[in-house]
C-alpha cells in the first residue's frame, strides 16, 4: 500500500506503542514532536486514553515538554518575554532530567511532573504524578532539533524509545494559534503579531527536524494519514 494513502485510527496507533512498548526495560518513552498549534497535546491525550482502553489498566501517562517553559518571572529578568515558546525559553537541563528519572525509576516508584497552566501562563510543578505507569507519552515542538546555544536539545532524541511527527498546514497552524492566544486573553493585535514574529517562525524551525521522526502522521478527526 501506498504509505501517502495509507489511514491509521487512534487504536491502531495506542497498539502500535502497546507493542513497541512489550519488554522495554524499564518505561517506554515516546515522543509526539511538531509544530505550535499542531495539536500534540490533543493526541497525546487521546493515545494514553486509548492505550489505558486497550490494556484494561492505567498504564499510560502524559508527560507534556510545556511544563518546562521557564517561568514569566526568569523571562522578564532575562528581557526574554517576547520570544517565550522559542527554544531558549525552556529549562533543557530539567526536562532532560526529568525524562531520565522517568526512563530510570522503576513502574510503582513516584515521580512528579511539572505541567504548564494556560490560565496563568506559568509552569506549576507536581502537576502529574507517575508511578505505576509503564508508557510514558512526552509531546512538545522540539524533541528533534539541534543544539542552540547551550540548551542542549540534541540530547532529548536519546531519551526517547520512539518519536511521532504530527503535521499540519500552516494556515490551519495560523487560524489555531491566533484563537489560542485570544482565547487566552490577548488582544487580536497582540496575537497576531505573537503568530506571525515568533509562532510560525519556530514552526519553520520545527518543520526541519520532520524527517527525523519515526512516523509522520497528518491528523483527519480520530484518523491519522501515514506520510
Amino acid at each position: 500500500m501506498d504509505r501517502d494513502d495509507a489511514e491509521i485510527s487512534l487504536d491502531g496507533l495506542a497498539r502500535r506503542v502497546r507493542a513497541r512498548a512489550q519488554g522495554c526495560d524499564g518505561r517506554f518513552v515516546l515522543g509526539i514532536a511538531g509544530p505550535p498549534g499542531a495539536g500534540k497535546s490533543t493526541l497525546a491525550g487521546a493515545l494514553r486514553d486509548a492505550v489505558n482502553g486497550l490494556a484494561g489498566d492505567v498504564v499510560a501517562e502524559v508527560a507534556p515538554m510545556d511544563g518546562f517553559h521557564l517561568s514569566n518571572a526568569e523571562l522578564r529578568i532575562a528581557g526574554a518575554s517576547a520570544r517565550k515558546g522559542e527554544p531558549d525559553t525552556f529549562d533543557v537541563a530539567g526536562y532532560l532530567a526529568g525524562l531520565r528519572e522517568l526512563r530510570e525509576t522503576p513502574a510503582g516508584e513516584r515521580v512528579s511532573w511539572p505541567l504548564y497552566d494556560r490560565e496563568r501562563h506559568d509552569p506549576v510543578p507536581g502537576g502529574v504524578l507517575f508511578d505505576r505507569h509503564t508508557i510514558v507519552i512526552t509531546e512538545g515542538n522540539y524533541l528533534l532539533l539541534d543544539d542552540v546555544g547551550a540548551a542542549r536539545w540534541s540530547v532529548v532524541r536519546h531519551c526517547l524509545d520512539e518519536v511521532w511527527y504530527l503535521d499540519v498546514p500552516v494556515e490551519s497552524l495560523r487560524n489555531r494559534l491566533l484563537h489560542r492566544h485570544i482565547s487566552g486573553g490577548k488582544s487580536t493585535g497582540f496575537a497576531e503579531t505573537k503568530v506571525e514574529r515568533s509562532d510560525l517562525m519556530n514552526a519553520q524551525l520545527v518543520a526541519a527536524t520532520r524527517d527525523r521522526a519515526d512516523l509522520v502522521l497528518y491528523s483527519d478527526g480520530r484518523r491519522y494519514r501515514l506520510a
